[in-house]
């Protein structure tokens, strides 16, 4: 089993800059593409910025030149560096992780999700 544990979230003004981070662990031999999501009160949850497990990179449009995602691969990390923020920024953001894991008779290949942290851009 494999959990993944964001941190990072919290109220900052318009403007402002937060830093996500997400840490995985568990049953992990690799990890592919990490990446961040989010989604607002009573919106879907999409797509914010990816990134695979060589480095490359692709963001919202809506983020693009804002955010920026990176990664820490010995230590299962994705990082999310949010510069000028605005209101519309505001929700729930999720990390998740395309894990490939050691192998034993029950372990598979999935995605999975961290639990969610809360942003919330004040006007």
């Amino acid at each position: 089993q494999v959990q993944l544990v964001e941190s990072g979230g919290g109220l900052v003004q318009a403007g402002g800059s937060l830093r996500l981070s997400c840490v995985a662990s568990g049953n992990i031999f690799t990890i592919s593409d990490m990446g961040w999501y989010r989604q607002a009160p009573e919106q879907q949850r999409e797509l914010v910025a990816v990134i695979s497990s060589g480095g490359s990179t692709n963001y919202a449009d809506s983020v693009k030149g804002r955010f920026t995602i990176s990664r820490d691969s010995a230590k299962n990390t994705v990082y999310l560096q949010m510069n000028s923020l605005k209101p519309e920024d505001t929700a729930v953001y999720y990390c998740n992780a395309d894990v490939i894991p050691w192998p034993t008779p029950s372990a598979r290949r999935r995605v999975y999700w961290g639990q969610g942290t809360q942003v919330t851009v004040s006007s």
